[in-house]
């Protein structure tokens, strides 16, 4: 463990036997913001340095947006937490070679954006800006939460043609459970760090548990899924994707791999074909 996750560890979970209230608002701080900000690696470089960089402003916050090619056919990348939109560089010169524009952006407290954090709404809202600007989409390609984002965003208003879903989440109410098990949080921190995103994240939202549910009503969404997943993710569980099967039956695609974890698969070559012959499936390449 590292020394720092030790700490906090150490720190919380003796807070917690006198004052656990306090332990909860210290836990639900670190909970919402990213602990860093992921810096545009080295094999991402050419291919992020070549896209025409825009801006929004969300909630007062400078959002930077990328796009490759003139925004025709728009494909929207939404990443996932403590990631930004450079991690989708391998997919962006296979989407140009479809005569599609990926669109994309660093969320708030992410990349290069400005403030301190985002919620899966920031991501919906953002979306659904996006599409005021370049219509409606081809596709989406989504990580991890980002998954979960697209979902939501595709009830909330957003038009696609298709859904690529990377090692998604399926459903948020597994967050604190999956944050305090690696940090090493004891259950009364959990408690009150799961009653903190019910209430003071999500004020408005009534049942968390169903609203951000990807499964709920799929009925309400009829474009075709492929989700690729691995069995060995290590940060969202493969039963996200079983869920979402289960759910959207012989409309979504399920592609489980071994051995990429949740990141790596991102960006493994046979993934990434496997998405751009879904995004291609009956329909000529370069198609309008």
């Amino acid at each position: 463990m590292e020394p720092a996750v030790a700490l906090i560890r150490t720190t919380l979970n003796t807070t917690a036997l006198v004052a656990p209230g306090l332990a909860g608002r210290a836990a639900f701080r670190l909970f919402r913001h990213p602990l860093r900000r992921g810096p545009v690696r080295t094999r991402e470089r050419e291919i992020h340095q070549r896209a025409v960089t825009e801006e929004l402003s969300h909630h007062g916050e400078r959002v930077v947006v990328y796009r490759w090619g003139d925004g025709t056919r728009p494909v929207l990348l939404l990443h996932g937490w403590q990631s930004r939109a450079s991690r989708f560089a391998d997919f962006v010169p296979r989407l140009r070679a479809l005569g599609l524009s990926p669109v994309a952006y660093d969320a708030p407290g992410h990349g290069d954006s400005g403030g301190r954090t985002a919620t899966v709404l920031d991501h919906r809202d953002i979306a659904v800006r996006l599409q005021e600007r370049y219509g409606d989409f081809e596709a989406l390609v989504a990580h991890s939460l980002g998954v979960n984002a697209a979902f939501l965003a595709l009830r909330g208003g957003l038009r696609a043609r298709r859904l690529v879903a990377v090692a998604g989440v399926s459903e948020v109410t597994f967050m604190p459970a999956a944050f305090c098990a690696r940090t090493g949080l004891n259950a009364v921190v959990e408690r009150r760090l799961r009653w903190l995103m019910d209430h003071a994240m999500f004020p408005g939202v009534g049942d968390v548990g169903t609203y951000f549910d990807a499964a709920r009503g799929p009925e309400e969404l009829g474009l075709p899924i492929l989700v690729a997943h691995d069995e060995d993710d290590d940060v969202v569980p493969l039963g996200h994707a079983h869920r979402l099967k289960a759910a959207y039956g012989d409309r979504l695609d399920l592609l489980v791999t071994r051995g990429l974890g949740h990141r790596r698969i991102l960006t493994e070559p046979t993934v990434i074909d496997n998405a751009i012959g879904f995004l291609t499936a009956g329909r000529e390449v370069g198609a309008a």
